[in-house]
């Protein structure tokens, strides 16, 4: 069981960076985008035109933001689960902002009597660390706390 999961990680991870190749930032439009990824996760406002998610959580350890300009062309495509923007999440960060900058997380676990949700994220550190980021967020949807550990789910049993 094990195996055909990993197997299956690895061939969309192998899609993901053939369908990554085929697109040229400046270049590719919208369309192309949508032929090679298909429907988005969600679509973004962003200045200058929007962002659609593509989600690879849970099984997968990538979620890719690509924003389309006002021209209706791809001006980036970028694997947004990186210890850079783990950086960037800080206390008192609202919900909305955390989703937009590392897109649906893998696990969503709530502990009422805490009165707080986890949300957890799984990524790779280099060279090929699986891991798990994850944010606690209060009853006002704000973060107050986040980190990043080894993805225990990815051991040998």
């Amino acid at each position: 069981m094990a195996a055909a999961l990993l197997a299956g990680v690895i061939g969309l991870a192998g899609c993901d960076n053939q369908r990554i190749g085929e697109l040229e930032e400046g270049v590719s439009t919208e369309a192309d985008v949508r032929a090679r990824f298909g429907q988005p996760e969600n679509i973004w406002d962003a200045p200058g035109g929007r962002v659609f998610e593509y989600n690879r959580q849970p099984q997968g350890q990538k979620n890719y933001m690509i924003t389309i300009g006002a021209d209706g062309k791809m001006s980036a495509l970028r694997q947004v689960l990186t210890p850079e923007n783990f950086a960037r999440v800080q206390p008192g960060m609202m919900m909305e902002d955390l989703r937009k900058m590392l897109g649906k997380p893998a696990k969503i676990t709530p502990y009422a009597l805490k009165r707080e949700t986890e949300w957890e994220w799984r990524w790779v550190q280099p060279p090929n660390s699986p891991m798990v980021f994850t944010a606690t967020l209060n009853d006002d949807q704000r973060v107050v706390r986040s980190g990043s550990s080894p993805d225990r789910s990815t051991e040998a049993n």
